[in-house]
């Protein structure tokens, strides 16, 4: 591969623009010239061997390029993220552009071997990837210091200069996409391979976790509906009901492993290597020695690292779950005033009323875990991790405890301090419904209608210009480059996991959970769909083997609503009526039920292979032949060094 480089042309004559590059107004000429000269600079010179050109507006150059790469350039850079693509005997491979001819639909005319989204993915990877060399600062910038090794493109992004860079939509296939997948109103599977191929894997991936809990919640609704309508106080007979539900809770989380691995497979990502990772953007320390690279970078203090999050971190956090706690006390005395009033006018009104503290109450906590959001954020940005791994799942973390504390923690004391199961119902039905209408506002239609009257705004303003191709583009990147920036999948993943909370936890109580959440998460994936295709801005793809630390807390989850499931049913009058001379013995027989569900839930979870066989043999077999090549390798050398001895 090494070879290839020297021949690959910086120049194309079909430019086609991939990546847009938007820098700060009033930017000065010097740093222009020497950033897109290192984006255009071969490989042997440090550069990323891309093309470039300025968009040209009705107002000349504006600071906003256009990025691109040639055919040839695209194929190396494909072998230099380690993509997998599928070869002729239909197995999946790391490619390489020297067996290039070995891999399924590859023609050297063919430029759409590689998907667009790779190929984006394939252009932030090598301007990422720009580093400093000699240089001690960005030329016309002596405050943005560089050292050797530091990314040019986040030193850019850290100091201003640089304002964003966002992939470009292909209208022609977001309008196919667009049609084939929220168009019309069908009962069907999503197109998960082409907004894989437009989206990139981990958004496509969700999508199809969207999808599969959707369908595996049907059976939890079917059930549920003649259990709420024809034995609604008999709790005896909801043992089978929450068994049922504990059951099938660790079912759909081990299926879904063996799903995620067919998809994964077939896109690739299944086997591709874990890259080295980087530090993030946001880390910053004292310029030091990385002792495994061995290449100069910020280095920070772990000691300095843990004070902060212990001193710091966890006594707000910590105050945020009291200040959570005072909230719902609050609401609880709303529900007594309710209540009185309630017995006071016996009225319509009054009936109405009842449910006013639950909606006030779900409003509240909608609004304090979007903000506590911000904070976590802020904090985990404090925090100074350097790696981005590290970053996330500590944000993770503080996002997931608050929010299951503010969301549930009023219906853990309606039912274990309260002992109100009519209430219990009341909440958790008013929480899951307003919850889940608050979500499609906030997250879709508001963003949407937003966008749409920029758009409006936009059009009126170019319907007098000349719409050839140029201007075309122009208008295609102004109207992009103000659309909002996806955030990723982290919100997408939190609904659902609050979702599954309210099904799961308290199913025996309100067996309707599983139909509401049904009814909502088939809006949810056109209204997600919609706001992937309109709203925002095209995201890079990102390749994923799985959804990564949300498997993980959707266990979770499905262990807590073992226990409370059992607890809830050894509070009911009819188990209670069975004990009547030791409440110890009910206590011990509930402990004994618990533990045998959680047994039960363990061994299916180890009987349940996580990939099919056939996926495991395919591996086993790429395993098995990577060994021998480099068994051969190995032997190739031994014989040239055995050959220079026999001579020598």
């Amino acid at each position: 591969m090494v070879e290839s480089w020297s021949f690959l042309d910086t120049v194309e004559s079909n430019f086609r623009p991939l990546v847009v590059i938007e820098l700060a107004k009033g930017t000065k000429e010097e740093t222009i010239e020497w950033f897109t000269k290192r984006i255009v600079d071969k490989k042997a010179n440090g550069g990323a061997q891309l093309l470039i050109k300025p968009l040209i507006t009705e107002n000349g150059v504006e600071n906003i390029y256009l990025v691109g790469a040639s055919h040839l350039r695209l194929l190396l850079g494909a072998e230099t993220v380690g993509l997998v693509k599928e070869c002729s005997d239909n197995s999946m491979r790391a490619f390489t552009y020297s067996s290039r001819k070995t891999f399924k639909d590859f023609a050297d005319d063919n430029h759409s071997f590689l998907t667009m989204a790779e190929c984006q993915y394939i252009i932030k990877h090598e301007l990422e990837n720009l580093r400093a060399k000699n240089e001690k600062m960005i030329p016309g910038y002596p405050q943005a210091k560089l050292y050797p090794g530091k990314s040019i493109v986040r030193r850019l992004l850290t100091s201003g200069i640089l304002v964003q860079i966002f992939p470009l939509h292909d209208r022609e296939e977001l309008k196919k996409l667009r049609h084939s997948w929220y168009g019309r109103v069908k009962v069907g599977y999503q197109p998960l391979d082409d907004i894989r191929c437009y989206f990139g894997e981990t958004i496509a991936l969700y999508f199809g976790f969207l999808e599969y809990f959707t369908f595996a919640l049907i059976p939890m609704a079917v059930i549920g509906i003649p259990y709420y309508v024809f034995a609604w106080e008999d709790y005896d007979k909801y043992v089978m009901f929450a068994t049922f539900n504990l059951l099938w809770s660790t079912v759909i989380l081990e299926v879904w492993k063996r799903i995620c691995a067919i998809l994964t497979y077939r896109w690739g990502t299944l086997l591709m290597k874990r890259q080295f990772e980087e530090p993030r953007p946001g880390f910053h320390g004292v310029l030091g020695i990385n002792p495994v690279t061995g290449r100069e970078e910020p280095v920070y203090s772990s000691f300095k690292r843990q004070l902060r999050i212990y001193l710091v971190s966890l006594p707000f956090v910590c105050l945020c779950l009291y200040f959570s706690l005072y909230v719902m006390m609050i609401y609880f005395d709303l529900e007594q005033w309710a209540l009185d009033y309630h017995k006071e006018n016996e009225s319509n009104f009054s009936s109405l009323m009842l449910y006013v503290p639950s909606i006030i109450y779900a409003v509240v906590i909608e609004i304090m875990n979007r903000i506590y959001r911000y904070a976590a954020e802020f904090l985990t940005s404090w925090e100074n991790h350097r790696l981005e791994s590290s970053y996330q799942n500590h944000l993770i973390l503080k996002v997931l405890v608050f929010n299951f504390l503010n969301c549930f923690a009023s219906l853990f004391y309606i039912a274990f301090v309260l002992f109100d199961m009519k209430l219990l119902r009341q909440s958790l039905a008013t929480l899951l419904i307003t919850s889940q209408i608050l979500n499609q506002f906030a997250e879709s239609l508001l963003p949407y209608w937003l966008q749409k009257r920029y758009n409006r705004r936009m059009k009126k303003r170019m319907c007098s210009q000349k719409t050839d191709r140029d201007l075309s583009m122009a208008e295609q990147v102004n109207m992009e480059k103000e659309m909002g920036t996806y955030l990723g999948t982290f919100d997408d993943y939190l609904e659902l996991f609050l979702q599954f909370g309210y099904v799961s936890l308290f199913s025996c109580v309100y067996p309707l959970a599983a139909v509401f959440a049904v009814l909502n998460n088939i809006t949810e994936i056109y209204s997600d769909a919609l706001k992937m295709c309109r709203v925002y801005k095209r995201p890079f793809a990102e390749p994923t083997a799985n959804i990564g630390v949300w498997q993980l807390a959707f266990e979770t989850m499905s262990v807590i609503s073992v226990v409370t499931n059992c607890i809830l049913i050894g509070m009911s009058p009819q188990v209670d009526a069975l004990f009547p001379d030791s409440k110890m013995d009910l206590v011990l027989t509930v402990a004994l039920v618990e533990h045998l569900l959680l047994a039960i839930k363990f061994i299916m979870a180890f009987v349940i292979p996580d990939k099919p066989r056939d996926i495991q043999m395919k591996l086993a077999k790429l395993e098995f032949e990577s060994l021998e090549a480099l068994k051969q390798q190995v032997r190739a050398f031994q014989m040239q060094l055995h050959f220079l001895l026999i001579h020598h």
